[in-house]
């Protein structure tokens, strides 16, 4: 540190002024001067709190500070005829002493304020910060786009357990233990402790919604069911062990296969536009009768199964169609499970997948980049 405590030749404070021979008024100021002057030379190179703390005690410190110091060796044994002169020079020594301390350190506070004003300054010339905005992913978007269709219409979203039990997933939906249909839906279930009530599997579609919302709700009921579910497929280009759903249904007094088909017919032109085609073709579902598979015309060829560069179209096989899913007209078995009497009411279900719908839209070929978060694919759909 640059203060240091004086030897008794370079601090004269530790002396009186008999041993100084200081015997004038003349003496006993310019004594004085030499300390004041010696007091401001360090003031002034105080830049840290530390150096400060040092130069107060060692200048105004009580036990052994210099002004302390002037007092006991100076002033006290001062002989009568320069006493008085000696306490006058001591009162503006004190006075001198006590303004560069507090100069001192309102220079320091100063200094850390400016350190910190620097430090904290916000520079409005400066370009703002960019960031980066977030969007849903495009699942969430088709998600999303189904749902607001289907609610124009009178539908309601319902949300169910992805974990369910095989009455839920099969038997309510007329798929019996030994049902050949369970082979084509066989799923993973949940390793549980011996001893459980009921086995415990991921579902394999969200149908199981439609009977535990008919089990709360008469007739009435208008909903889908969005959500993921799970099938033991190995993954291509087409499947996945996860993929999503929406299901519908609606049943009610007098409800007609041509109020299923017209549903069914809007909500594809309002997804998919106004120039795509429809058709139905037979199919088998254990809870549907009748049941259809639901076709539109292929969006990559425009309907007419010849791709731009010539050839046969790769996405629909030259057939100018594609697969869209599968619906029907409630099998009248199912009302048995939820107390609904078929001869009074009937109603239409179907199961979009929801990954395919968003490959067929926006001209994706692969379903495994859903689930790769490589923003590369992301960022195409903000």
């Amino acid at each position: 540190m640059y203060l240091t405590a004086m030897s008794s030749a370079e601090n004269p404070t530790e002396k009186t002024l008999a041993e100084l021979r200081v015997r004038t008024p003349e003496s006993v100021t310019s004594l004085f001067a030499e300390l004041r002057e010696k007091a401001n030379k360090e003031q002034r190179r105080i830049e840290k709190a530390e150096q400060f703390e040092q130069f107060r005690v060692k200048w105004v410190g009580r036990k052994s500070g210099i002004l302390t110091q002037v007092t006991d060796n100076w002033l006290k044994p001062a002989d009568a005829g320069l006493k008085r002169i000696v306490g006058q020079a001591l009162n503006e020594f004190r006075n001198h002493l006590q303004s560069l301390v507090e100069q001192a350190r309102q220079d320091l506070d100063a200094r850390a304020t400016q350190v910190a004003d620097t430090r904290e300054r916000v520079d409005l010339s400066l370009p703002g910060v960019i960031r980066p905005i977030g969007s849903h992913h495009l699942i969430r978007q088709v998600f999303q786009e189904i749902e607001d269709i289907f609610f124009s219409i009178g539908f309601s979203v319902v949300e169910g357990p992805e974990i369910e039990t095989p009455y839920y997933n099969f038997e309510a939906l007329n798929i019996p233990e030994f049902h050949p249909v369970r082979d084509d839906m066989d799923t993973f279930y949940i390793d549980l402790p011996k001893g459980a009530p009921v086995p415990l599997l991921l579902r394999t579609h969200t149908s199981p919604m439609q009977i535990r919302t008919m089990e709360k709700q008469k007739p009435p009921v208008r909903v889908i069911v969005p959500g993921k579910v799970y099938r033991r497929d190995n993954p291509d280009a087409t499947h996945s062990f996860m993929f999503h759903q929406v299901e519908g249904l609606a049943v009610d007094t007098d409800i007609t296969f041509c109020d299923f088909t017209g549903t069914i017919e809007y909500f594809v032109k309002q997804f998919f536009g106004p120039s795509v085609k429809t058709r139905f073709r037979p199919s088998y579902f254990p809870f549907t009768e009748p049941s259809v598979e639901f076709d539109a015309s292929c969006s990559f060829c425009g309907g007419t199964g010849t791709a731009a560069a010539g050839g046969t179209c790769s996405k629909c096989k030259g057939a100018a169609w594609i697969e869209l899913f599968g619906a029907g007209m409630v099998d009248p078995a199912v009302y048995g499970f939820v107390n609904y009497d078929a001869k009074k009411v009937s109603g239409f279900a179907f199961g979009i997948g929801i990954d395919r719908l968003a490959m067929l839209k926006y001209g994706i070929d692969d379903i495994q980049v859903f689930f790769q978060n490589d923003v590369r694919f992301l960022r195409q759909f903000p």
